[in-house]
């Protein structure tokens, strides 16, 4: 692969390698010739850890090939959270990023997440005690909650001082009840829109001819937020994001241009999941440094398990295939077994139904299951890529061993592809 635009989605429950993966295509080492980057889903909660020339970033909004110079566009599909960009910008400027904010273009159609958006968020979280959904608490369920019976406020109101005003008025009447019983609270609604003004001056908010613009500059890389495994509609309910994280937005917007994409699922060799719902390969016993991994206030602790290829399979069929494999941390010690098999109360498994698109009833009994389900382990061959390219029969086309672009290598099947 590598010879036409590339969306790059995580198959399990985030923090699979997507930043560190959407650095190299944009690097000079794997010479693609990237003209942007394009965020297609979730929002401020992101965290892409990329180490880059002695640098790191914890990417969330930017793309992860701005330490390479690469644009951003923050598609009509993100959530975009101003003051946490600008913060952002900031960082990276003192690690040597020159102006940030003008790497940046961001669809005006793209929801706004405000600061009252992540009171109430974590308001709701903080009410459901023992039984949290493992939110990020960062507002993104109620940034899309909010704007499914609302008039939300949209990145291009920030243009619009007035109509933003209003919006953020009914937006604070709307959660005044869920806030004021909790601890969180937010700044006085006249000032966030002299934030929000000073946010549109300092960035360029575009309309949807930008990723044409984009594409006739060169290839195009779309990079996804979180795993499939929390999508909206085909992650494991109550423990998902209220974002559509496998790539159907990211081929509706290229639709709209008139090409196509091909997809890199990114896999580590282990399992992990960062806060509730259900892990079937969880053990205690698989131990491996997570420097940029930590428990979270909302999220929770970081998890680790055995590799799942019952879930790859599945995040695989949902995601409507993939064509080809970045396999990371490969230098991860003690890595040995996988799951192909599951041990249920009423036998064992071997395959997990998709269902159909929006059918959370299905989700739920899928959560019941993984739930009460047990892993059935099989040890790993030495050399685990051929291996594991025929487990999911798809083609492994980038290996990682460690966290810089130098760990990174291109194998003989993209070579090939190509």
């Amino acid at each position: 692969m590598f010879d036409s635009h590339i969306i790059v989605v995580d198959l399990g429950f985030g923090d699979a390698g997507k930043g560190a993966t959407v650095d190299w295509l944009c690097s000079a080492d794997a010479g693609l010739d990237v003209a942007a980057v394009v965020r297609f889903n979730g929002g401020a909660q992101a965290a892409h850890n990329v180490i880059a020339e002695g640098r790191h970033h914890t990417f969330a909004q930017f793309g992860s090939g701005t330490l390479a110079g690469v644009p951003t566009l923050l598609s009509r599909h993100m959530l975009v959270e101003p003051i946490a960009l600008a913060g952002e910008s900031r960082q990276l400027a003192v690690l040597g990023v020159p102006d940030p904010l003008s790497l940046l273009r961001i669809d005006g159609r793209a929801l706004l997440t405000t600061p009252i958006h992540i009171a109430a968020n974590r308001a709701r979280e903080d009410a459901r005690g023992s039984s949290r959904h493992g939110s990020c608490g960062r507002g993104i369920g109620e940034t899309a909650a909010y704007a499914l019976d609302h008039d939300a406020p949209r990145v291009a109101d920030c243009l619009r001082p007035k109509v933003l005003r209003d919006k953020l008025r009914a937006l604070a009447a709307h959660y005044g009840s869920l806030v004021a019983t909790s601890a969180h609270g937010y700044e006085p609604i006249d000032d966030l829109v002299d934030m929000y003004r000073e946010f549109a001056a300092a960035v360029a908010i575009v309309g949807g001819d930008q990723l044409a613009r984009f594409a006739r500059r060169g290839r195009l890389v779309f990079e996804g937020a979180q795993g499939v495994l929390l999508d909206e509609w085909r992650g494991f309910h109550p423990h998902t994001t209220w974002s559509t994280v496998e790539p159907r937005n990211a081929h509706a917007l290229l639709a709209e241009i008139g090409t196509t994409a091909e997809v890199l699922g990114v896999t580590r060799t282990y399992m992990t999941r960062h806060g509730a719902g259900p892990f079937p390969t969880e053990d205690h016993a698989v131990d491996v440094s997570e420097p940029h991994n930590t428990t979270g206030r909302y999220q929770g602790a970081f998890r680790l398990g055995h590799l799942d290829l019952l879930l790859l399979r599945y995040t695989i069929t949902v995601a409507g295939g993939i064509d080809g494999l970045a396999v990371t941390h490969l230098d991860a010690p003690g890595i040995r077994y996988a799951a192909t098999k599951y041990g249920t109360d009423n036998g064992t498994v071997d395959h997990l139904e998709p269902g159909t698109w929006q059918d959370l009833d299905h989700q739920q009994r899928m959560t019941d299951l993984l739930t009460t389900a047990y892993p059935i382990l099989t040890e790993m061959p030495d050399d685990v890529i051929p291996w594991l390219a025929q487990a999911l029969d798809t083609p492994v086309v980038l290996t990682a061993n460690g966290p810089t672009r130098a760990h990174r290598t291109a194998t003989e099947a993209c070579a090939a592809a190509a």
